[in-house]
C-alpha cells in the first residue's frame, strides 16, 4: 500500500499533534493539588526520634556467630565467637541537613558502643573458653540519602553516599592463658575493625534499600469513606533546598470506582517562606473542587425528606396551602408531603482570604403521599444555596462542615399558581436545609479528609491560614510509640 505526499503529510501532522498533546498533559500535570513541606525544624525532630529508635533497635539486634582458623607460632588455632550482643551505645553528636538537589545527610560523631560475646578456642594440644568485651570509640559516620519519585508516583529513598571512620577498637578477654589472651586480643581487634569498616556502610545501604522497598508498597490511594478516595501520588520528584524539602502530591479526590480525572486542572500555588513549624501542608482549591465533584458523582448531595421535619413542621399538604392556596382544591384531607432535593451540578467551591464558601445549585420536587402510598406531584423549583464552610483539623484530618448563609428559590412549575408570597417557600426550604439537609451532608462528610502525615505521628497545634485559591496548615508533629504510649518523645518546640 502506497501513501501519497498528502497522506504522509497528514500522518506527520497527526504524530506531531499527538506528541504535543502528550507533552502538554505532562506540563499541566506538574501542578499539584496538595503540597507538603518538611522544614529543618521537622528534620531535626525526625533525627532525634530516629536516633532514639536506632538505639532501641541496636540494643535488640542479634548477631550470628563466626569462626575461623589462624596460625600462631606454628600452631593452628581454631576459634569461635558466639552470643555477640551490644550492651551500650551512645550518639553524643548527631546532625541532619538537607543537601540541595539530592536529599538528606545524617552524620554521627564520637559515637561509642560496648559489646560482649563468648569465645572458644582449641588446638591439637589444648582448649580454652571465656568471655570477651569489645569497646568501640571515636566512630564517625556520614550517610546521604537520595530522595526521588519512582515511575508509579511513590517516594523513593536510596543510598547516595556513606563514609565511616573508627578511631579505636579494644578487646578485653576473660579466662584463658596469657598466650591465648595475646593471640585473640590482637587478632580480634584487627578483625572486628576490618569487619566494621567493610560491612557497616554495606549494612546501612541495605537497610535504606529495604526502606525504599517498603515505601514502594505503600498505597498512594487513600480511602476517605464509602464515597471517595484521595490520590496522594507524587507528581514530580521532591524538591530539596538548604532549609526544607517540598513534596508535590496529585491531591485529586475521586468517587469510589470512578478514577477519571476532573475536567479542570490545579492552579500553581506556593507555600509560605517560613520555618517556624515542622510541617506545612498546602491544600489547593483544586483539591476541594475535585472532592465536590467526587461527592456529587456519588450522589451525596441528593436527599429525600419526609418525616425528618415532622418535629418542626406538620409536614402535610395543609402546610403548603399557605404557599399554594389552590392545593386546598386538590387535598381536602391533609396528606404527608415528601421533598426530593437534588444537586444539578457539582457544588462550586471557593477559597478566599476571608474563608471558604460552597454554592449548591439544585432542584426540589414536592410530592403528596396518598393513602395507597402513591406519590402525587405538587410543585418543582430551582434552588441556590450559599453556604460558609468551617474548616478544622482533628485527628489528622481536615474536617469541613457547612452552614447555610442564604437560599434562593424560583418556581418552575406546579399543579396550581403560586401566591405572590414566594418568600414563604424560601423560608420553609431554608429551614429544611439548615435543620435537616446540611446536617445530613455534614454527617456524611464527618470522617474528614485524611492529611498527609509521617508514620506513627500526630499533628500538634495545627493552624489553618486561608489564602486566595488555597489554604496552608502549619503544624508541629509528635511521634507516638507503637504501643500507644506517648513516652517522653514530644513534638513540641
Amino acid at each position: 500500500m502506497k501513501f501519497s505526499p498528502c497522506d504522509k503529510g497528514e500522518k506527520m501532522l497527526k504524530i506531531w499533534y499527538s506528541f504535543l498533546l502528550c507533552l502538554l498533559s505532562l506540563l499541566l500535570e506538574a501542578n499539584p493539588g496538595l503540597k507538603v513541606r518538611i522544614t529543618q525544624k521537622g528534620l531535626d525532630y525526625g533525627k532525634r526520634i530516629g536516633m532514639e529508635l536506632l538505639k532501641e533497635a541496636i540494643l535488640k539486634e542479634s548477631f550470628p556467630s563466626w569462626s575461623g582458623q589462624e596460625s600462631f607460632a606454628f600452631v593452628k588455632v581454631n576459634y569461635r565467637i558466639s552470643g555477640l550482643r551490644i550492651n551500650t551505645v551512645d550518639f553524643p553528636e548527631t546532625s541532619a541537613s538537607f543537601i540541595p538537589g539530592t536529599g538528606i545527610s545524617l552524620s554521627v560523631t564520637r559515637a561509642s558502643a560496648t559489646m560482649s560475646a563468648d569465645w572458644g578456642l582449641k588446638t591439637w594440644l589444648l582448649r580454652g573458653q571465656g568471655g570477651i568485651t569489645v569497646s568501640i570509640s571515636g566512630l564517625f559516620m556520614a550517610v546521604v540519602f537520595e530522595v526521588s519519585r519512582d515511575s508509579t508516583g511513590h517516594l523513593s529513598v536510596l543510598p547516595h553516599n556513606c563514609q565511616l571512620v573508627i578511631n579505636s577498637v579494644k578487646v578485653q578477654l576473660n579466662g584463658g592463658s596469657s598466650w591465648i589472651y595475646n593471640f585473640l586480643t590482637g587478632y580480634l581487634q584487627k578483625a572486628i575493625h576490618t569487619k566494621l569498616d567493610k560491612n557497616l556502610c554495606l549494612d546501612i545501604k541495605y537497610k535504606i534499600q529495604m526502606l525504599d522497598a517498603q515505601l514502594r508498597k505503600l498505597k498512594v490511594l487513600s480511602q476517605i469513606d464509602a464515597f471517595a478516595q484521595i490520590d496522594y501520588s507524587l507528581v514530580s520528584s521532591p524538591a530539596v533546598f538548604k532549609s526544607h524539602l517540598n513534596l508535590d502530591l496529585k491531591g485529586t479526590v475521586y468517587a469510589v470506582g470512578n478514577h477519571r480525572d476532573p475536567p479542570f486542572m490545579p492552579a500553581p500555588f506556593a507555600l509560605p517562606n517560613q520555618g517556624d513549624s515542622m510541617l506545612y501542608l498546602g491544600v489547593s482549591n483544586y483539591f476541594l473542587k475535585s472532592a465536590s465533584l467526587a461527592y456529587y458523582k456519588a450522589g451525596i448531595f441528593n436527599l429525600t425528606i419526609s418525616q425528618e421535619l415532622a418535629t418542626a413542621f406538620n409536614l402535610t399538604t395543609a402546610l403548603f396551602k399557605k404557599f399554594v392556596p389552590e392545593t386546598a382544591l386538590y387535598y381536602i384531607t391533609a396528606h404527608p408531603v415528601l421533598l426530593k432535593l437534588m444537586a444539578t451540578s457539582p457544588p462550586e467551591v471557593s477559597l478566599q482570604t476571608d474563608g471558604c464558601s460552597l454554592q449548591i445549585t439544585g432542584s426540589v420536587d414536592v410530592f403528596a403521599v396518598l393513602p395507597n402510598s402513591a406519590m402525587q406531584y405538587i410543585f418543582t423549583g430551582n434552588i441556590t444555596a450559599n453556604t460558609r464552610a468551617n474548616l478544622t483539623v482533628t485527628k489528622q484530618k481536615l474536617i469541613i462542615s457547612f452552614l447555610l448563609k442564604r437560599l434562593q428559590f424560583s418556581l418552575l412549575r406546579s399543579i396550581a399558581s403560586f401566591s405572590e408570597q414566594d418568600s414563604l417557600v424560601e423560608n420553609f426550604l431554608s429551614y429544611a436545609l439548615q435543620s435537616v439537609v446540611i446536617p445530613v451532608i455534614n454527617d456524611k462528610l464527618g470522617k474528614g479528609f485524611p492529611l498527609p502525615k509521617l508514620t506513627h505521628t500526630v499533628l500538634v497545634r495545627p493552624v489553618i491560614k486561608m489564602n486566595q485559591g488555597h489554604l496552608v496548615i502549619s503544624t508541629d508533629v509528635h511521634y507516638k510509640q507503637k504501643t500507644g504510649e506517648d513516652g517522653d518523645l514530644h513534638g513540641h518546640s
